[in-house]
């Protein structure tokens, strides 16, 4: 694969950016990608939505007052704003023109976990997303400080549960295990008596506030440190622990490059990350401008998102709607805002089982025929002569018009896999014969034909 091509598709979600990279270089590629400012405007599908604690209670009230029937309703409103906020993500992947900061933010939402089944506010939610998007590129503790402070966190992990005399471990546990050190690297006391430090810790109007009436305001020993302490003085102190940049680093390697780091990576770039006071920049800047030069296509089964993106930039084509596509993630297991548990989606292999594989087939035959949406409804009515749903004029996004054969395999073999074997070739070939003539009628549909059978090998999976 074209290295151009294959990075564009690790620091974002197609090859858009692989002519930028080209001609930038990588350096000054990611010097404009950390520049890119993001709009904390609210989008309008959340103007109706409870933002404060008093817009809270006036919900709950109404919600409380109304039938059975008109509670569905307002769940189902919730339901559709959560559908809207996932298409308003999926319009900046796919229209950022250095989309880096988009990556990274997914790369936290699947760290940092809250989801909307949960939390069930939907302005808590955008406003956690707001936090990553915000922080994708800064310091990762102010960040981790951030986070469980925030509405959606203390509501995820069930934080307002915990209060003196009746302490939940759960925010406690993951600040430890999953969002900074892992497993092995503290102990069941540090668990309790962090939990002790977060009691009380409960939603205010602008995030987490501690309340007097149930904070716990004991002297604890945290890691050896023994005082009087709070979420973020738990923070500082996890972070002054060896083990601290490992986790999250190793997090970075498989989430842009590698599904299976080596230790010995983890450690050179968590040392890096270490010194650079756990600096997100920096890090990405080192790791990416380093693994550029090395032969690593192939290294990471590629996620639903970048699958399904990439195909719909090849075949240019603007979906009318992001609706079809937030169906497929969740078919694939890649559900935003809604990961199946605090752990997140496990990726690597997971994103490749035998369902996954046939769905992502049927996805490429949609996008080839012209269609955005195959439902049971959809596939009668597609049986019917004069009746087809959803067509639009596709076109594989290829100079092809004056090449030869041989030149558009290859030119679409550089931009889609990282390798092509000979029997591979010879089926290529077969598609797309010596003789091809850009001028035929159904040259396009050739092409297409082409494009469709290389999506469909092993090694596009792969990225």
């Amino acid at each position: 694969m074209n290295r151009n091509s294959l990075w564009s598709l690790r620091l974002g979600f197609s090859n858009q950016q692989a002519a930028s990279i080209e001609k930038m270089g990588i350096s000054k590629f990611l010097d404009a990608s950390f520049k890119v400012d993001f709009d904390s405007s609210l989008p309008d599908f959340l103007k109706n939505s409870p933002k404060n604690l008093a817009d809270l209670r006036a919900f709950r009230q109404k919600n409380a007052a109304l039938d059975q029937d008109q509670k569905k309703e307002l769940q189902r409103q919730e339901a559709l704003t959560s559908l809207e906020m996932k298409a308003w993500w999926i319009d900046k992947m796919r229209n950022e023109p250095f989309p880096l900061r988009e990556k990274m933010t997914l790369l936290l939402h699947n760290h940092f976990v809250s989801t909307f089944q949960k939390v069930k506010i939907n302005y808590w939610i955008f406003e956690h997303n707001q936090l990553l998007r915000k922080h994708a590129f800064g310091n990762f503790k102010e960040l981790t400080k951030a986070i469980i402070k925030s509405n959606a966190m203390i509501r995820y992990l069930d934080n307002i549960d915990n209060r003196k005399g009746k302490i939940n471990e759960n925010l406690s546990r993951e600040l430890l295990e999953l969002f900074t050190l892992g497993i092995g690297n503290y102990t069941e006391d540090d668990i309790k008596n962090g939990a002790k430090a977060l009691a009380g810790l409960s939603f205010g109007d602008k995030g987490g506030i501690y309340r007097d009436r149930i904070t716990d305001d004991s002297e604890i020993i945290y890691f050896g440190k023994k005082g009087y302490f709070k979420a973020d003085d738990l923070v500082d102190i996890i972070f002054k622990q060896k083990n601290s940049p490992y986790l999250f680093t190793r997090k970075v390697l498989q989430w842009f490059i590698y599904d299976t780091p080596s230790e010995e990576l983890v450690a050179y770039y968590g040392d890096y990350f270490r010194k650079q006071n756990f600096e997100i920049q920096p890090l990405l800047e080192k790791i990416f401008t380093e693994e550029f030069d090395k032969k690593t296509a192939g290294s990471k089964i590629k996620n639903p998102l970048e699958y399904s993106l990439q195909i719909l930039s090849e075949l240019q084509i603007n979906p009318r709607s992001n609706r079809p596509i937030i169906a497929f993630l969740k078919g694939q297991g890649m559900d935003l805002f809604n990961q199946p548990n605090v752990k997140g989606w496990e990726g690597g292999k997971s994103w490749l089982t035998s369902q996954i594989y046939l769905q992502r087939n049927n996805l490429a035959d949609l996008y080839c025929s012209g269609r955005e949406i195959l439902s049971p409804k959809a596939t009668a009515m597609m049986m019917e002569e004069n009746n087809r749903p959803n067509l639009r004029r596709t076109a594989v996004n290829l100079n092809w018009k004056q090449g030869t054969n041989k030149q558009i395999i290859s030119d679409l073999s550089d931009r889609l896999l990282f390798q092509v074997d000979k029997d591979t070739q010879k089926d290529f070939e077969t598609i797309l014969k010596y003789d091809f003539d850009a001028d035929a009628q159904n040259a396009n549909q050739v092409v297409l034909r082409l494009f469709n059978a290389m999506v469909k090998e092993p090694e596009f999976q792969l990225i």
